[in-house]
């Protein structure tokens, strides 16, 4: 075996350093909706969106706790075809 096949064969031996923090909830579907102001991706607001790399963990936390009970975008229709019509 030579060096460089020593070298790399330690290499996939050494365990990737990963950090110990609360993971983004971001899916990259990054749009804002108007009414809610809140991500239709990850239905973060778009303060939550920018302080996320400075937060602890516990506000991570929070906050993920706190996603599935909210609703990005509603849910109910606009009016569309039966809207116009009553007009």
């Amino acid at each position: 075996m030579n060096d460089n096949d020593q070298a790399a064969r330690s290499a996939r031996d050494v365990p990737v350093w990963t950090r110990n923090e609360v993971e983004s909830p971001c899916v990259q579907i990054c749009v804002i909706h108007p009414e809610t102001r809140l991500c239709a991706g990850c239905a973060r607001s778009i303060d939550e969106i920018g302080a996320w790399g400075g937060m602890s963990s516990e506000e991570r936390r929070a906050i993920m706790a706190d996603l599935p009970k909210r609703e990005a975008a509603p849910k109910g229709r606009r009016g569309g075809r039966s809207a116009r019509l009553k007009c």
